[in-house]
């Protein structure tokens, strides 16, 4: 459904609904529209569009563009603040699936 047409009651706790259009986005982030455009642009977030084609972002994709941010704000280039961005939230996944394993692993030998 698109965004504009969403029921908002039962969204407002869902960190994935696009809530925030581009300029509330910007404001939020204390930063400009060019910077979210960048970061969509380098691959990082994706915004979802409204049906008159306006970017919309979640609550989620904020905290994912403000980190980005911290990064630029250091000196480094959008392009590797992005870049190093999605090789953190990748080796988050990777060690979170890794101390799963390893748990199914632990129960499985106190089973045996």
């Amino acid at each position: 459904m698109p965004a504009e047409n969403a029921p908002v009651a039962g969204n407002l706790d869902d960190d994935d609904y696009p809530a925030y259009t581009m300029g509330r986005a910007a404001d939020v982030l204390g930063t400009t529209p060019a910077f979210l455009r960048a970061v969509g642009e380098a691959g990082l977030i994706t915004p979802l569009r409204s049906e008159g084609g306006h970017r919309r972002y979640s609550r989620r994709q904020l905290r994912v563009a403000a980190r980005a941010r911290e990064l630029v704000d250091q000196g480094t280039p959008v392009e590797a603040a992005c870049r190093i961005v999605s090789l953190e939230d990748q080796l988050d996944d990777a060690l979170r699936r890794n101390r799963d394993i390893r748990r199914k692993l632990d129960e499985r030998d106190a089973d045996i």
